[in-house]
């Protein structure tokens, strides 16, 4: 009975079978799904989700350091991005299990230089503070900025932090273990050297299970489901040479304590 603790149900790709998808979801042993957003532009369709799957959706608002501006177009995110999210957000709050997606993301293409940079810095330390304010953990992106994320979370006292499908090395996640952070592991652990090491190192008291739906999933460009989260565990189960179902039971018992709003909707 697992916990997809990172997936984006208000995709598009989801808008055709959104109920088989739940359906199949329950079917292979989920107990819920946060889902999380990138922008304020899904922020409705996401509470209508998790008011329309009550008990199984949990909603997860937040703004994306990278922003889509039209199909194939991206850049960073502005502090107008987050102005237009943070009215939403209050008025939503009450639904939140967290706040995500939230982040920094360094990839060359989308920072031109340390501008942009401090541009994603700020967005994020203003969602870290409108996080602790309504006690509530951070759902957090960080390509290609392991370090510098885990580093900022610490200096804004971050306590609660999920870092999911994390690409940094297993020596700078170890920073974020000592601080007490989650790591949430995506089915395309099978075929990424740099997340099976990752799984190696990690103690399982720090994992979580996460699909990324419909990114990141076992094949590349197949679409991800979060009834693949087993495929996560048994990975995982493999790799550390434990049962799976101690992994699918850790990991829940990790997603409770870092998602306390779960708990009085799921009971185990």
């Amino acid at each position: 009975m697992a916990l997809d603790c990172h997936c984006h149900l208000s995709a598009g790709d989801f808008d055709q079978d959104i109920e088989e998808v739940i359906t199949q979801s329950k079917q292979a042993g989920l107990l819920g799904l946060v889902a999380v957003a990138e922008h304020a532009g899904e922020f409705d369709k996401i509470i209508q989700l998790s008011l329309r799957f009550p008990g199984f959706i949990f909603p997860c608002l937040g703004v994306h350091p990278v922003q889509e501006t039209a199909p194939n177009q991206q850049r960073g995110v502005s502090l107008q991005d987050l102005d237009a999210a943070l009215p939403l957000i209050e008025e939503y709050k009450d639904h939140l299990v967290a706040i995500g997606e939230v982040g920094l993301d360094f990839t060359p293409r989308f920072v031109s230089g340390e501008g942009d940079k401090d541009v994603q810095r700020q967005v994020l330390v203003l969602q870290a503070e409108l996080a602790k304010r309504l006690d509530l953990p951070l759902n957090v992106h960080s390509r290609s900025a392991g370090r510098p994320t885990i580093q900022l979370l610490k200096e804004q006292g971050v306590e609660r932090a999920l870092l999911h499908a994390f690409d940094g090395k297993p020596s700078v996640a170890m920073e974020g273990v000592k601080a007490g952070y989650f790591f949430s592991i995506p089915p395309s652990i099978i075929r990424s050297g740099q997340k099976q090491k990752l799984v190696k190192q990690l103690p399982l008291e720090n994992l979580c299970l996460e699909t990324d739906s419909p990114a990141l999933g076992p094949e590349k460009q197949v679409r991800n489901e979060p009834r693949n989260i087993l495929v996560s565990a048994e990975y995982i189960s493999k790799i550390k040479g434990l049962p799976l179902e101690t992994v699918v039971e850790v990991t829940t018992r990790n997603a409770l304590r870092l998602f306390p709003k779960l708990k009085s909707a799921i009971k185990l």
